[in-house]
């Protein structure tokens, strides 16, 4: 039985090796994304200064608007807790499109662009940098190995505990440790062996939950095995109370920004006010009144979401990153009236969130984001190990003796 299953972690590995280490790598490189492009453009995410209150709401997106062209229209803003980062103001098109503005001075600091790194590491662990588009018809050639890739991988990490174990329960401690006293083939020996097991549970975590992209079949298995009926997400209820809704790129990995510019402050008639008792209002009249309010009630919340007769509060104490308090309000009073709880949420929504908090590791916070940095890195060694170890048996297997003599 031992010799079958080395067989099948051998000859499943060798052709997908490189695929999964480069899957690995690039999911690893993704982890802290947010945090390196924040601090690599802080004139974007940040303010100048903090200032005793910020310009009132109405007032920033009229700036806003008046820059953008006609076919353009702000979906929403976004307000973090962090007093020193900029409003990201949410854009009708291309979708996730955003720009930040300065709540204190007014001045807009930048749109979002992902970075070209990330861009490419995004579009590698996603579509191996496959051109053809992810949202069209068809085959995705890109998309399939990946996700034939990651079945493969999960597949090998079954079969080496298989294989690992007989070995390991005489001595857990030897076959737990890396050694640097045995030259070169022990440590590297090592390394795919114990550095196997320690990333095992962080790279099992990922791939499971990363096939949920991959396969419909298997997503749908997938829900069914957590009792949950799989539901297509609706993208025109949710999208407003995505966390960290601009600092994500679509899933092409781009925002093919050339469909709205900043025209440098140059107004143009402004639509969407309506009149009341003689007094012209803006469409975004009530977005601050909503916005306090939501505060108001939810002081810790890590971001508060608002849009046209509609709002979103994440919450940040779940482990889920994408939960959230949905409401909607009379557009003239402003009345609040609470739509969608999360405690209410439908269970397919909530499993979604945690696919996607469990598969980045943002579900315990800086901690797990680094474990799951740390196993990703060791999920990609183990290929490469892997091939050192079967080459080098190749070698000894060609000349025994040239081997045992060295």
């Amino acid at each position: 039985m031992i010799k079958f299953f080395r067989k099948i972690h051998l000859w499943l590995s060798v052709p997908f090796g490189i695929i999964i280490t480069l899957i690995c790598f690039s999911g690893a490189m993704l982890i802290f994304e947010p945090e390196i492009t924040r601090s690599i453009k802080s004139d974007v995410y940040y303010v100048q200064s903090v200032k005793s209150e910020p310009i009132p709401m109405e007032e920033l997106m009229e700036t806003v608007k008046a820059t953008l062209p006609d076919s353009v229209s702000i979906s929403g803003v976004t307000v973090f807790d962090d007093a020193t980062r900029t409003y990201q103001v949410n854009l009708s098109k291309p979708r996730r499109a955003s720009l930040f503005i300065d709540q204190y001075s007014g001045n807009i600091t930048g749109r979002y662009e992902r970075i070209g790194f990330f861009s490419t590491m995004f579009k590698l662990h996603r579509w191996l940098l496959d051109s053809a588009n992810p949202h069209g018809d068809g085959v995705k050639v890109g998309k399939t190995l990946v996700g034939i890739s990651t079945l493969v991988f999960v597949i090998a990490l079954i079969s080496g505990i298989v294989i690992w174990w007989p070995r390991a329960r005489k001595n857990l401690k030897k076959s737990l440790s890396i050694s640097f006293s045995k030259g070169l083939k022990g440590f590297w020996k090592g390394l795919h062996v114990a550095g196997g097991m320690y990333a095992l549970i962080f790279v099992l975590a990922m791939s499971l939950t990363g096939l949920t992209w991959s396969f419909n079949w298997y997503r749908s298995a997938f829900y069914a095995v957590c009792g949950v009926e799989h539901t297509p997400r609706n993208f025109g209820e949710s999208a407003h109370s995505d966390k960290n809704r601009g600092e994500r790129t679509n899933e092409s990995g781009n925002h093919r920004g050339g469909e709205w510019q900043h025209h440098g402050g140059e107004g143009r008639p402004h639509g969407g006010h309506h009149h009341e008792g003689g007094r012209r209002r803006s469409e975004f009249g009530r977005w601050q009144q909503v916005y306090d309010e939501l505060k108001a009630q939810n002081p810790d919340a890590p971001q508060i979401t608002i849009s046209s007769g509609k709002a979103s509060v994440t919450l940040g104490t779940t482990g889920n990153g994408r939960a959230s308090d949905r409401y909607e309000y009379n557009k003239r009073s402003g009345e609040l009236t609470p739509t969608t709880k999360y405690a209410d949420t439908n269970e397919a929504d909530k499993l979604r969130g945690w696919i996607y908090s469990i598969h980045t590791g943002s579900l315990g916070g800086i901690v797990t984001r680094i474990l799951w940095l740390l196993g990703a890195l060791l999920g990609a060694s183990l290929p490469l190990t892997g091939y050192y170890i079967w080459i080098k048996h190749l070698m000894k297997k060609k000349d025994p003796h040239k081997c045992h003599h060295k």
